[in-house]
């Protein structure tokens, strides 16, 4: 993956490795979720990271992150601009769309996502 331009270096990220080891999967798996649209991932500083917003506190894919990647790739959208996308303010939501993911807000996140892409 390319290095994501114009997302702020204030997103906390975890290297794949990191990942495998909170969601208990090994690296390969972590891989094929990035590979299936099921996690986004990128490369920082030569290390391919995952945005730590990602994953939730019970060690899960947050619920909304996937249908909200796939909505959007199938609208045409790199993911560079999806992760960019989830991490900008929006004060319809209030918050990124990825608060309000973690919040449990998806539908209301999709539904933006939606209109975005079409």
């Amino acid at each position: 993956m390319n290095e994501v331009f114009g997302l702020s270096e204030d997103v906390a990220t975890l290297p794949v490795a990191e990942v495998a080891q909170r969601l208990d999967q090994p690296v390969s798996r972590v891989h094929q979720l990035v590979k299936d649209g099921q996690l986004l991932s990128f490369r920082r500083e030569g290390e391919v990271v995952v945005p730590a917003d990602f994953l939730g506190e019970d060690g899960v894919v947050i619920k909304g992150l996937a249908g909200t990647i796939t909505v959007l790739r199938d609208g045409g959208y790199a993911d560079p601009d999806i992760l960019r996308w989830l991490f900008e303010e929006d004060d319809s939501l209030p918050g990124t769309p990825v608060a309000s993911l973690r919040a449990g807000r998806h539908r209301e996140v999709k539904r933006r996502a939606q209109a975005m892409a079409f």
